[in-house]
């Protein structure tokens, strides 16, 4: 997402502000499930279910995990770290978004393993591997 110039693009530069302004509200325990909320309803008709399905999922079978925006994405926090994020493609403009994990889940497999996947539509089958997924991330 770099421009030609090598610098961070537009989107690049709003993320780096939002993430700051996360931080603060944070640090005043103001960024929470609303913000989740809310960026999900600022999502697309695309973005929007994939995000809603994820929420759902969690808030549903891992109440370990608490919420939080990361970035401007969807985010969900194990013991004051994130450990999984939906990067929705509206956010940077992409063909599909992700879910990806951050190096405290538990995903570990040998010398190598995948940390994000991609995603362009929340199903029954797709609930179901997601929910396996975080399972193991949690440990």
């Amino acid at each position: 997402m770099a421009n030609t110039g090598g610098g961070l693009s537009a989107e690049e530069k709003a993320a780096v502000k939002q993430l700051a302004a996360e931080r603060k509200r944070s640090q005043a325990g103001k960024n929470g499930e609303a913000e989740v909320l809310a960026a999900i309803a600022g999502m697309d008709d695309h973005d929007a279910p994939i995000a809603q399905g994820l929420h759902a999922l969690v808030t549903r079978e891992f109440p370990e995990l608490t919420c939080r925006t990361w970035y401007g994405f969807p985010a969900y926090v194990k013991d004051g770290k994130v450990m999984l994020f939906f990067q929705f493609a509206g956010k940077f403009k992409t063909r599909y978004g992700h879910i990806g994990f951050q190096d405290v889940a538990q995903l570990d497999d040998g010398a190598m393993w995948p940390t994000a996947f991609a995603v362009v539509e929340w199903n029954d089958q797709v609930e179901a591997r997601v929910a396996d997924l975080i399972r193991r991330a949690v440990g």
